[in-house]
């Protein structure tokens, strides 16, 4: 399950880059994606250093950063869509992709938290 997270947050990353190197973004929105980018491979960026952590504490806060990347991200895909008026595919596939993430990892923060 936790490496299943982990592949899941690095291929949407990979794909997310993959698919903006073919869109034509104007030189004005660059900022927009370079934010996408980054809070996207936060996602699995955080979810490996949680594996590394040295108590559960530590863990716990990982996957909450993990998390809140995720969301961040949902807001600046949806951003992209509305603002950018690009109605593409792959674009609703990242949405719906980071959606299943952050629900996968929030139901582990719930699990972790005991509740």
């Amino acid at each position: 399950m936790a490496s299943d997270i982990k592949y899941r947050s690095y291929k949407v990353s990979v794909d997310f880059l993959k698919w903006i190197k073919r869109q034509p973004i104007h030189i004005d929105d660059k900022w927009l994606i370079r934010q996408v980018s980054r809070s996207i491979a936060s996602i699995g960026a955080n979810l490996v250093e949680a594996q590394c952590s040295s108590s559960n504490k530590e863990f716990l806060r990982y996957n909450e950063i993990s998390l809140k990347s995720a969301n961040e991200s949902k807001y600046w895909l949806c951003l992209i869509r509305d603002g950018l008026e690009i109605k593409d595919e792959s674009l609703k596939f990242f949405i719906n992709e980071i959606n299943e993430i952050s629900k996968i990892i929030a139901k582990g923060i719930v699990s972790l938290k005991g509740k």
